[in-house]
Formats: structure tokens, C-alpha cells, sequence
């Protein structure tokens, strides 16, 4: 029933306005997914690494937004930068609407002195978006046994396959204690209507993110066995707007975080809480977004689980700068 609400919903949407927008699915675990949040990260790291994520958000809906995500990326010295691939499927309203994106990524390292490097990153998307084949209407819908009448609604001719080419850009600032970037997502802004008469196209999303680390170190405490990390993250999509704003606690191996996220108007969506744990190559974590909106007693939040790990490679005597950014 909620599949097939949601494709209605879609379409009527469709019919009813000239230009439609649609919105990225979001990570609260931003740094798990850095090729996500901005292509420049790609090769930030030494060796290969690979990243899984799986968000489930307002689960009590049943499973209405899901979104895995893989992601590879490795530096590459004589490339002066990295490459990535990225491939995450978006799956709305139990398969109503599916998308699957998949991505080649390439970021360019510049050393601009002894303790400042920029990279640049660029990310070209092959993306295919899917539309279920079931519809229903409100005049099918009986009160108590469901969908039972046949409809007086006009067929309207869809296409339930799209195909789009997009582009993304970004780039990345970073010292020894402190990084900042900025990402652009869809400049082509492709077409993403399932009707030629109609203009869906998908709008610009703009990246901006800091972050430091700041080490504490007293007689309880060796150098680098404990540090905070506090992190800010903006993101603006069409009218549509985030702040993302909190700190990460780092003991060792074990990682907290708390965020809260919210939009310029003061409204408050959801508290985002997320416990880590590092073993040499290996990342995981866990994270809950606790929803304090009015959404709160009917979504149940959002569930977010990642795992990382760096593979072996050949370490060679020439300087590699990392970006101390976050694990999760």
C-alpha cells in the first residue's frame, strides 16, 4: 500500500506542476561516506580502502527510504591525486521509486607550502532512476477493505526507466590540525522527469564543511590517546537547507559523536548520536538520529551502519599528506 501511495503521489506531483525537485538521500555519517560528501577526498588516504553503509530512515514506516552505498578510492603517485568509484542504490516507498548511481572520481593533490595542500576533485555519475509499475488512486481506495474499485482517473503515459549523466565538483583545504572543503553536486542538472512534458529537473546541491582536531594531553593521558574533533556541515539543495553542527570524542579506539541538525529558521529536525570502534585497518559504527520535529512519534528516526577497511599496500619513501579528518 505504501509503494503504490507513493508512486501516486509522484505522479500526481508531476502532472499538477511544470517543475518539480527532488532532493539527495542523506548520511549522518558523513565522513564514512567522503566520497559522497565531496569527490576531493578521493585518495585521501594512503592505501585502497573501501567503505559500505546502509541507512534506514523512519523505520516505523517500514522500510520507505533505504540507502546502501559502496565506495573505493586509492592514490595514486604518479596520477599527483586519487581515483574513486562510488555506487549507492536509493530505494523510496518499498521499490516505488529506485535509483541506482554509480560514479568514476578523480582528485588532484597541490601542495601550496610545508603545512597547506588543496585537492580537487571531480565525479562524473551515470544514474538510472526506476518508477514501480502499480498505481493507485484515491477513488480505488474503500475504507475498509482497501484498494477494491476500479479508477475514473485518465491514464497518463510514463516512461518507468530514465537514464541521466551528472557531474560533480569539489575541493578540499587541509593542514595538520584542520581541513575545510566545498562541493557543488549536479552541475548539468539533469532532467529527471518520467514525462516529456514535464521539467523534474535535479537541482544543484551545495557542500560547505570544516572541521579540527584538537588533541588533549595531560598525565592521564599520552598524546594522541584522546582528542575531540568538532566538525560543521552546511548543505543547501533548491529552498531546501541543513546545518549540521556537533563534536566526535575519540578515546583510543573508540569513537563518540553527537550532532544536531537543523535548517536557518531555527527548526530542529534531529539529535544524531554514534558510537565507532577502530581496530588497526577496520572501521565501524553505528548511529541513531533521535527526530525531535513533530515527525517524532511517526517515523521512529533514522538507523545507520558503516564499515571501512584499508587494504595493504606497498608504503614508499615519498611524503603523503592525510587529511585528519574524522573516521565517521
Amino acid at each position: 500500500m505504501i509503494k503504490r501511495l507513493v508512486v501516486f503521489f509522484l505522479i500526481i506531483s508531476l502532472g499538477a506542476s511544470s517543475k518539480v525537485m527532488a532532493q539527495d538521500p542523506e548520511f549522518s555519517q558523513f565522513y564514512a561516506n567522503l566520497l559522497y560528501l565531496n569527490p576531493a577526498f578521493a585518495g585521501s588516504v594512503k592505501c585502497p580502502r573501501l567503505a559500505l553503509s546502509y541507512r534506514n530512515q523512519f523505520p516505523k514506516l517500514g522500510s520507505v527510504y533505504v540507502t546502501p552505498s559502496f565506495s573505493y578510492d586509492q592514490h595514486f603517485d604518479f596520477l599527483q591525486g586519487g581515483v574513486g568509484l562510488m555506487v549507492y542504490n536509493d530505494i523510496q516507498g518499498n521499490g516505488a521509486i529506485n535509483t541506482i548511481n554509480v560514479s568514476g572520481i578523480y582528485s588532484y593533490t597541490l601542495n601550496i607550502s610545508r603545512t597547506f595542500a588543496i585537492k580537487g576533485g571531480f565525479q562524473a555519475t551515470y544514474l538510472q532512476k526506476k518508477l514501480g509499475d502499480e498505481f493507485t488512486f484515491p477513488d480505488q481506495i474503500h475504507p475498509l477493505y482497501g484498494p477494491v474499485f476500479p479508477t475514473q482517473e485518465d491514464y497518463v503515459s510514463t516512461d518507468f526507466k530514465k537514464s541521466l549523466f551528472d557531474v560533480t565538483a569539489g575541493f578540499v583545504g587541509f593542514s595538520k590540525d584542520y581541513f575545510f572543503g566545498i562541493s557543488v553536486a549536479h552541475l548539468t542538472q539533469p532532467s529527471e522527469s518520467f514525462r516529456e512534458a514535464s521539467d523534474a529537473y535535479l537541482p544543484r546541491k551545495y557542500t560547505v564543511h570544516f572541521g579540527t582536531t584538537i588533541p588533549i594531553s595531560n598525565r592521564n593521558f599520552k598524546r594522541g590517546e584522546l582528542s575531540i574533533s568538532p566538525n560543521f556541515l552546511f548543505q543547501q539543495q533548491e529552498d531546501m537547507q541543513q546545518i549540521n553542527y556537533g563534536l566526535y570524542l575519540s578515546r583510543t579506539s573508540i569513537v563518540f559523536g553527537m550532532w544536531l541538525r537543523q535548517n536557518f529558521k531555527a527548526h530542529f529536525d534531529s539529535y544524531i548520536m554514534m558510537i565507532g570502534y577502530i581496530q588497526s585497518k577496520m572501521k565501524f559504527a553505528y548511529s541513531y538520529d533521535l527526530t525531535i520535529s513533530k515527525l517524532k512519534n511517526q517515523t521512529l528516526g533514522a538507523h545507520e551502519v558503516s564499515v571501512s577497511f584499508q587494504l595493504n599496500c606497498k608504503q614508499k619513501k615519498k611524503k603523503f599528506r592525510t587529511i585528519s579528518c574524522p573516521s565517521f
